[in-house]
């Protein structure tokens, strides 16, 4: 995707602040002289999917959308889970993300590929400018104490199990040097992997993939995302409807993440699990004719880009164009949202009366 969004003078990376992760992205490469045991690629995929879940079952699917409930003990353990993954703390993660889901794909969001594609997949993470937690958007958690502590201490958790890879290696492989070995791949590689699968929903699953509903964005469902990352990749689904605690709508869209979840609802750690209802399935359906608004703004922000690099014989005519341009935006906009409504309506009026 073109970028059609520029980029605000403040938001550039910060280098020496994360120097680390580019440094940690050239680790695996020293197991050519560490060697590998082969059982540390089996921990590798075991640490790759494990954390996979914490960050999508609880950084995603809890923190930032409350699609389920848990006891306060069962939700220190899904954010301690997920900050072993080194993607900063829980609040931090689910204030961005609630973020982007308010403004997704518009010139507010903070990773929509319409800024840049390396921009919405990581550079967005690399940038001082969104280190922050943004408070006023997590009230729910922000006085949380353990949270609190777990998102100030984010670096305890990854180095704790980086840790403890290391010493089952030794324990395997009898030598220091195998012990080196087996946390660059075990844990390091899965780290490294884990960030660019998760990173990947917000690039790829915006770009490459098909839109089954008509949403504002261009979030698209592409089945080999969602194998990579528990279920996320069923991603034009989850901006449809963003409460639901599972992704995959269908039964032959598979969604691991929830397959767990629906487990730990079976054994009582976690509760009401939220589902699509039919009336949501059955909405925005782009087969039905209904007008796919974030398509068309892809499209048109693309041309508007465009027109801002064109000639022109006078400024006159460059705003007169451009003043059209919006005027049409608006319009089509309108009567999309009354024949959304409209629409709305009409289903509303058809849908069963709830049995007494």
């Amino acid at each position: 995707m073109a970028r059609t969004f520029d980029l605000a003078p403040d938001e550039k990376i910060d280098w020496l602040r994360t120097l680390p992760f580019w440094l940690v992205h050239l680790l695996p490469l020293a197991a050519i002289w560490t060697g590998v045991h082969w059982s540390a690629w089996i921990v590798m995929v075991v640490l790759y999917y494990a954390r996979v879940f914490f960050i999508t079952g609880g950084y995603h699917r809890y923190f930032s959308h409350r699609s389920y409930q848990m006891g306060r003990g069962m939700q220190f353990f899904m954010a301690l889970g997920g900050t072993t993954s080194f993607q900063r703390g829980v609040l931090w993660w689910a204030a961005h993300h609630r973020h982007h889901h308010k403004y997704s794909d518009q010139p507010e969001d903070v990773h929509s590929p319409k800024r840049g594609f390396m921009w919405s997949h990581m550079q967005w993470f690399l940038s001082s400018k969104h280190f922050d937690v943004q408070w006023d958007l997590i009230p729910d958690f922000k006085d949380n104490p353990e949270l609190k502590w777990l998102n100030k201490h984010e670096f305890i958790p990854g180095t704790a199990l980086a840790t403890i890879v290391f010493f089952m290696g030794y324990l395997i492989t009898g030598t220091w040097m195998g012990a080196a070995g087996y946390m660059i791949i075990g844990f390091f590689l899965s780290t490294i992997l884990l960030w660019h699968g998760t990173f990947t929903v917000n690039s790829l699953a915006h770009v490459f993939g098909s839109r089954r509903f008509a949403t504002r964005d261009t979030s698209r469902n592409n089945w080999l995302i969602a194998i990579l990352t528990g279920g996320e990749g069923w991603h034009n689904n989850h901006h449809h409807y963003q409460a639901a605690a599972r992704q995959g709508f269908y039964w032959w869209e598979v969604d691991m993440t929830y397959y767990i979840l629906k487990g730990f609802e079976k054994v009582g750690l976690v509760r009401n699990l939220r589902q699509p209802p039919e009336r949501i399935l059955n909405k925005h359906l782009i087969k039905h004719g209904t007008t796919d608004l974030g398509m068309f703004h892809a499209q048109w922000e693309r041309a508007s880009k465009a027109l801002s690099t064109m000639q022109f014989k006078t400024a006159e005519q460059k705003k007169a164009l451009e003043e059209l341009l919006a005027q049409t935006r608006t319009k089509i906009d309108e009567i999309a949202r009354m024949s959304s409504e409209k629409a709305e309506e009409l289903l509303t009026k058809n849908e069963p009366e709830p049995a007494a």
